[in-house]
């Protein structure tokens, strides 16, 4: 591989770039370091209040532990998926079409640590995925609503 010296230009020596970087110490200069990150003296910061909206619980402990109740028996259970879904993140079956799978519903993520939150999918599905060359199944995990699947009588 032959490299070229002659191609390459050394930097440029214009007058422009040098009164640039004659005039960046000054004024502008702190301004610049301000952008660059360097710290403000404290009494130039601007006060921000930090509060959590935590504090401000909206459900109630006994919606909680009712929705907890209710979501319990459904874990573990076999169900059968009825929406036509497409699902991308199995990596060794690409744009698979999980309607008609069975799988088993192995949590329910509608509350965390006491507390409801927005899961809009609210209950992971675990299926099995025998794939051509493996000996094993893919084993995916699979977020669905309860509209999604059925329950499997078995």
């Amino acid at each position: 591989m032959a490299t070229t010296t002659a191609a390459l230009a050394p930097p440029s020596t214009s007058t422009s770039s040098v009164l640039l970087l004659r005039r960046l110490p000054s004024a502008t200069a702190s301004s610049a370091a301000r952008c660059l990150g360097s710290p403000l003296p404290r009494r130039a910061r601007l006060w921000t209040p930090r509060h959590v909206a935590v504090t401000s619980d909206v459900s109630s402990s006994e919606d909680v532990a009712e929705e907890e109740a209710a979501a319990a028996p459904k874990i573990g259970k076999r169900v059968r998926v009825t929406a036509p879904l497409r699902v991308y993140h199995v990596m060794k079956a690409p744009d698979l079409d999980i309607e008609g799978m069975e799988g088993v519903v192995k949590q329910y993520v509608g509350v965390w640590k006491g507390k409801r939150i927005t899961a809009n999918f609210p209950y992971k599905v675990e299926f099995h995925l025998p794939v051509e060359g493996q000996p094993k199944p893919v084993r995916f995990f699979v977020h669905l609503r309860e509209d999604e699947f059925e329950f499997i009588d078995e």
